[in-house]
């Protein structure tokens, strides 16, 4: 039998850390490993997206939903510079990815070689945890366990570089001698919890006041017993940063939702009146939306110490596991009888909700785009996974959807790219096979790569147990968000040559494809087809018909602000009458009767 290779013992050694999925794309400069995938039956399973960028987006989706570390891979040169964008992705949303990487022979290096990339500069700043290149087959243990390690304790992406000609070496383990270096796998993680004192002072601080906020965030996750607990003793409500959405129960009568620019009124009203603040594994970076500084005494709990006394004049600050900490607080709180402060923000978000409900039954020409999502939101199976690319898109995933039971849900968050909606989908199906998957993507992101990836999913649906996976693309021939952002933002009309975009039939591209395809043009058609959608054997496209005149307007805007950005638009927007037609009805919503008032 043949001695193996380095590329074999590599993929050995990702089965051995538990990696099942790789997602990649080929190239020589890993046709190395492609033979050793050959050898292996395709163990770990070798996804192929249609592009780099993808494969890497569908690496952080998938790590995302499992809380496991994502893998890709690309060949050198233009493959290795086509995964920054997702592995940037990662980096700022903090997510365990490892990116393999081919590179030229040993002997070309230096030589300005056809597709040779000085890969460790050009991967220093997104990898800056750790990057590292092979060059001998004793070296690869150690380097590859290290950016496994690197990158689940540092929920970051590392890469690992692996010339052509190494991974055809010969493989020899490191030996008992001087400047080897073995390795070994496995790590057990600890529960770190602040000590004693520190969180006396926390509960001091907390039981002081009488208008208790929590903002959670994604590190928050997996504490939502502890973080009802401790809302429930101090009578607080819990905003939620955009990336820990599915970390508490819209269905909390206390849970105010979003914060931020894509927040709700409940929560900016919140944070405008706390007199402390709670701040639970979120590095929320808008402070502007927190409160005053001089306004609250304010704790942070965070796990990693890099992030920790962040954004906001923090008096103390825990480094800690959410649920861990939490759970050692919850003894030394008092619980608040006066749980005036409670009900009044238990009244605004009931009004939110219904005020939601209003502005998402606003007519439009021809689909408000908030009754696609207002429609979903009851809908949504409860092991429900939901994803949303950048764009307007955001602003009704984070403001329409409720989500409860054990749904899941993300975006690009802190990056905020074009693109990831689909692949996040992807990612999620290959991780979670057995929940179905929504996909809320725009037209602008379906033609710069979701049409492409709808192939991948067109490849790969049938191994999937459950079939779901609906796209629900917000089809308005416009490039949607920025549009708003030019009106609001830098007071100028609509620029129609970088704006618009040419129309295209989605739902005719899927059904080639042989996916169920459903198009959508009248509101009415919107619950039927989610009903469809969420019955069928197979993934979904809705190609839904959106009105580009909806605005998404922010809770703390004032009629002020937006006749302001009316005005910017009489200067020769070519939707100025719709828009404004639109914005002021929306707007209305907010001050109409109630039923629950």
């Amino acid at each position: 039998m043949a001695a193996p290779k380095v590329a074999d013992y590599l993929l050995s050694r990702l089965r051995d850390w538990g990696v099942h999925t790789v997602f990649a794309y080929p190239g020589d400069g890993i046709n190395g490993l492609l033979a050793a995938w050959g050898r292996a039956d395709n163990r770990p399973q070798f996804v192929q997206a249609r592009h780099e960028e993808m494969a890497a987006f569908e690496a952080v989706g998938y790590a995302k939903f499992t809380g496991q570390l994502g893998v890709c891979a690309a060949t050198s040169g233009p493959g290795a510079i086509h995964l920054l964008n997702g592995l940037y992705d990662a980096k700022l949303d903090h997510v365990p990815v490892l990116a393999i990487v081919g590179q030229t022979n040993r002997s070309a290096m230096g030589g300005s070689y056809q597709q040779e990339v000085d890969l460790l500069s050009l991967f220093k700043d997104v990898a800056s945890d750790y990057v590292q290149m092979v060059t001998v087959a004793e070296q690869l243990p150690n380097v590859l366990d290290r950016a496994i390690r690197t990158a689940l304790a540092r929920r970051a992406p590392t890469a690992v570089i692996v010339p052509a000609d190494v991974q055809e070496l010969d493989y020899s383990p490191p030996t008992h001698e001087f400047k080897m270096v073995p390795s070994s796998l496995g790590i057990r993680w600890p529960e770190l919890a602040p000590d004693q004192d520190a969180l006396r002072q926390a509960a001091e601080i907390l039981n002081a006041g009488d208008k208790v906020a929590i903002l959670a965030g994604s590190g928050a996750r997996g504490a939502a017993p502890e973080l009802e607990q401790v809302a429930d003793l101090l009578g607080a409500g819990v905003a939620k940063a955009l990336l820990g959405k599915d970390v508490l129960s819209d269905e909390l009568p206390y849970v105010t939702g979003s914060i931020g620019l894509l927040g709700t009124r409940p929560s900016y009203e919140m944070m405008r009146a706390a007199d402390t603040l709670l701040t639970v594994g979120s590095s929320f970076p808008y402070t502007q939306f927190m409160p005053e500084f001089d306004q609250a005494r304010a704790i942070q709990i965070d796990l990693d110490p890099v992030m920790i006394g962040m954004r906001y004049p923090y008096e103390l600050n825990l480094v800690g596991d959410a649920a861990t900490a939490l759970r050692a607080l919850l003894p030394l709180l008092a619980r608040k009888e006066d749980r005036s402060w409670r009900e009044s923000i238990e009244s605004d978000v009931a009004r939110w909700w219904e005020t939601m409900g209003m502005e998402a039954g606003v007519e439009a020409d021809p689909i408000n785009p908030m009754r696609l999502f207002s429609e979903l939101s009851d809908r949504l199976p409860d092991d429900a996974i939901v994803t949303a690319d950048s764009g307007s898109s955001a602003n009704w995933y984070a403001r329409q959807l409720k989500f409860r039971g054990h749904m899941r849900g993300s975006l690009s968050g802190n990056l905020a790219t074009m693109g990831p909606g689909v692949p996040y989908g992807i990612g999620a199906k290959f991780g979670c096979p057995d929940r179905p998957v929504i996909v809320f993507a725009g037209d602008g992101a379906m033609q710069m790569n979701g049409l492409a990836e709808l192939i991948t999913i067109k490849r790969y649906w049938e191994q999937w147990s459950d079939p779901r996976l609906v796209v629900a693309v917000l089809h308005n021939d416009d490039l949607n968000q920025v549009t708003w952002e030019m009106r609001a933002m830098a007071g100028a009309p609509k620029f129609v040559e970088s704006q618009s975009l040419p129309d295209v039939d989605y739902a005719s591209f899927a059904a080639g494809l042989g996916l169920q395809a459903i198009s959508v043009d009248k509101p009415d058609d919107i619950a039927p087809a989610w009903d469809r959608a969420l019955a069928a054997d197979r993934p979904t496209l809705l190609d839904v018909r959106c009105d580009p005149n909806v605005p998404p307007v922010p809770p703390h805007a004032t009629f002020e602000q937006m006749a302001d950005a009316a005005k910017a638009m009489l200067a020769g927007d070519e939707d100025r009458w719709a828009v404004i037609k639109q914005g002021v009805k929306t707007k209305l919503q907010e001050f109409l009767p109630h039923r629950q008032r």
